[in-house]
């Protein structure tokens, strides 16, 4: 149970933020949700969390390549919630290209949003974490914080920082009851992904569940998407006292996509 503390999730407005969002707010943790959707559309998230959950729910449109913008953000929820005990980056922009076609803007929003914000959530959350001697930061990475794949240069560079970052935050609050792990998931049925099988179906001439099988098979020995209440069900494991012990840990949840 995690009552009484507050949890921010970057890019939880929807897909797998709104997944690990909810199953911290059904453990009883206050919720920041944040993202750029519509106002009403963040709005009925956050009422669903409070409605279902009776939890407190504050919601932001932080413009994350802004460092005065995230600042404002922390100092918000300090005000409000008298800090963030449970830091879940999981905010990404997916700029999908090779490594001489990619434009130098989209690369400086991908380490922007993907990477920088990471740093700056966990470097303004910390020290409050520090005086309670408590405190859960999880990064979401990717399979591809692992391995690679042409095309993607800027996704895959920052998905593989943030396990540096990681580890490397760990072993700074390794004393201060503070955990720091990457989890790092498979393909998920996130609205973007669910749009690319759609538009590989209409391409090829076969059914959507023809394109989500070989989507999926190609991936995952397991045959099938990644849940997403497996990754939010994972978070809420860390961020309970069975998992004060792992930290600085890299861990997949990808249907066996990164068996060795």
């Amino acid at each position: 149970m995690l009552r009484g503390k507050t949890a921010l999730i970057t890019g939880s407005v929807a897909g797998l933020g709104y997944a690990m969002a909810e199953a911290l707010a059904a453990q009883h943790a206050n919720i920041i949700l944040h993202g750029l959707e519509p106002i009403d559309q963040i709005q009925k998230a956050s009422e669903h969390l409070r409605s279902t959950y009776g939890v407190s729910v504050m919601d932001s449109r932080a413009n994350l390549t802004v460092v005065s913008k995230i600042e404002a953000l922390i100092d918000q929820v300090q005000k409000t919630f008298g800090g963030v005990d449970i830091l879940i980056n999981n905010a990404v922009i997916r700029n999908f290209a090779a490594i001489d076609t990619l434009e130098t803007a989209s690369w400086d929003e991908s380490i922007a949003v993907n990477l920088s914000s990471a740093f700056h959530t966990s470097r303004l959350t910390v020290p409050g974490m520090k005086k309670k001697k408590w405190g859960r930061i999880i990064n979401i990475s990717s399979v591809y914080g692992t391995t690679a794949t042409a095309n993607r240069v800027s996704y895959i560079t920052t998905k593989t920082a943030l396990i540096g970052l990681t580890k490397s935050t760990a072993m700074d609050v390794a004393t201060d009851g503070i955990t720091c792990n990457a989890l790092c998931p498979g393909t998920v049925p996130t609205p973007p992904i669910v749009e690319r099988i759609a538009s590989n179906a209409k391409r090829a001439g076969i059914t959507i569940e023809q394109a989500e099988h070989d989507y999926i098979s190609s991936r995952h020995p397991t045959g099938r998407f990644v849940a997403m209440s497996s990754v939010a069900s994972f978070a809420v494991f860390l961020c309970s006292d069975a998992g004060k012990d792992i930290t600085g840990a890299v861990l997949p949840v990808d249907g066996g996509w990164t068996i060795e």
